[in-house]
This record gives structure tokens, sequence and C-alpha cells, in this order.
């Protein structure tokens, strides 16, 4: 039995005729004939009493009529809901962001995004890069925002900025007036972290073991702006992307570029190659490329 059987024997109920039935299915009058008949035959029971000089229901008709009209409605409902999301009338995305991207980068877009595509719910998750990507690989987040690179393998993704990581410290601290900074002059300074959940916490540390030194940390948090107001009461030095450093009231915070090598802060939007993608995520996927226009490698078939 199909869903088109129960459609063909309710119409012909609401007619009161298999002619009228089948003009209202756009079908001819053989060939609903011809589909009752063949779900009687597969039934071994009669759906019509042949008897009748009207339609007429047997038991067996009287029962599928009965449940035909639940069933069909919950399938009319499926196919209402299938074709919103298909259409982006509904939906839902999961998008990973670090503290720094999320509070600088998504708001405005966040606002026009919901503004074009209002049926579609977002469910923003809050955490480091390094945890957001292996979210991704897991599957547990549909995009996320992580810091390249990644493997070129395993992801898509769209580049949102290209910057480098800055020292920042309290303005009268000793380096503080410096134009810019080599990394081995931090050698025996504090040092004011992300936590180690965070991909900017093990690049830093990286730098400085290449540097000759294991840097000596005295605090670690997950919100720069807590790390900020650490180096403003000058607890020690923290090193934070420039798109953050401009905001700082230098009167407070002094941010003095890091030169000596150069640590790069490269946030890019991200994705699975291997997986289904929902129509949403493909929206949302669609809106960043355009938002964050550059030359941003490969970005995947959208």
């Amino acid at each position: 039995m199909e869903i088109r059987h129960l459609q063909y024997i309710t119409e012909i109920m609401r007619h009161n005729s298999f002619t009228k039935a089948a003009q209202a299915l756009h079908i001819t009058q053989p060939s609903i004939s011809k589909m009752i008949k063949g779900l009687e035959n597969e039934l071994s029971l009669e759906v019509f009493n042949r008897d009748s000089k009207q339609v007429k229901l047997t038991d067996t008709g009287e029962t599928i009529v009965r449940y035909a009209q639940p069933i069909l409605q919950l399938f009319d409902d499926l196919m209402t809901e299938l074709h919103d999301l298909s259409s982006l009338r509904k939906g839902s995305i999961r998008i990973g962001l670090p503290p720094m991207t999320g509070a600088n980068f998504f708001p405005v877009v966040m606002k026009q995004f919901q503004e074009r595509y209002p049926g579609i719910a977002v469910q923003m998750v809050e955490e480091g890069a390094k945890k957001i990507e292996e979210w991704l690989g897991e599957g547990s987040l549909d995009v996320g925002v992580v810091l390249l690179p990644v493997d070129p393998d395993s992801y898509h993704v769209i580049p949102l900025v290209q910057e480098q990581v800055m020292v920042a410290m309290h303005p009268g601290h000793r380096l503080a007036a410096k134009e810019q900074l080599a990394l081995e002059e931090l050698a025996e300074e504090p040092f004011l972290l992300f936590a180690s959940g965070f991909a900017l916490h093990d690049r830093i540390i990286a730098a400085c073991e290449q540097a000759g030194f294991m840097p000596r940390i005295v605090y670690e948090s997950s919100q720069w702006d807590f790390l900020r107001e650490m180096a403003a009461a000058n607890l020690g030095i923290t090193m934070l992307p420039e798109t953050i450093c401009r905001s700082f009231d230098p009167g407070k915070v002094k941010a003095v570029p890091l030169a000596r090598p150069v640590i790069p802060w490269q946030p890019a939007m991200a994705w699975r190659k291997e997986g289904y993608l929902s129509h949403a995520s493909r929206a949302w996927i669609a809106f960043i490329e355009q938002k964050f226009s550059r030359s941003s490698g490969e970005t995947g078939d959208l």
C-alpha cells in the first residue's frame, strides 16, 4: 500500500465518484480503477462494494479511510516542512564562535542574516577555536570559526581576516615605549594567556619555545577582556590580536607589535568536507562568503 492509494480512495469518497475523483487527481478514470483493483489484489480484500450502484466502501475500505485521514494529514505536514526547509523558511544552524571573533565580527552579521532568513534558528556555541575545530570534526557543529591553518583535506574554509598578535601591557611597563618587540625580550615576563582550549594558547607557547624559553604563565582565562584588565592592573603581559588591541584605551593598556617572530592570527569560517550540510548551513556559508569576500582558497561547492 502506498500514500497514493490512500489519496485516491479518499478522493473517490469525497466526490462519491470514480470519474470526478480522477478529474480532481488529473488522471484518467481507467487509471484510478486499475490502481484500486491492484490494491485489492495486493490485500486480497475488496475496498469498494462492486454490487452497489453507488460508491460504497466495504468494511476493509472503511478501515482504510478511517486511518487515511490522519496519515495524509501527517504526510502533508511533512511535505510542507520539507518545502519550508528547502526554501529556507525553516531550519537551524549550530555555529561555533571563539570569544574574540564572536564579539568583534558577528553581531552585525548575525542581525543581517536573521533579517534575510527570519525562519532560521541560530544556535551559537562560544568556545576556543581549538575546541571548535574538534567539535566540527565530530559533527556536533555545522560550521565554526577556527584559526588557520587547518587540515585542508578535512575542511573547507572562508578566511575572515588576516592579522597578527600584539603584546599588551600596562602603559608604565618597561617595554611599553618600544615600537616593536622580539619574543625573547619577554622571556622573564609573567604571561596572561588564553586557556588551553584556545588555539592561540598553544601557538604562543610554541613560538616561545622556538625562541628558547618556556613562558611563565601566571593567569589563564577564556575571556579576552579579563586578560586586558589584568594587563591594565600590571599583573603581567598578554598577547592578543590587532582587532582586539585597537579597541584598548592606550592610557590603560599599551599594545606593541610583535615583530620577531610574527605570530599570525587568521580566523576562518570552516565546515567539514565530509558529511551532510543542511540548506540553512549552506545559506549561512554563502552569506559569510559574500560578507567577507576575499581571496579565500577553496571554499567548497555551495
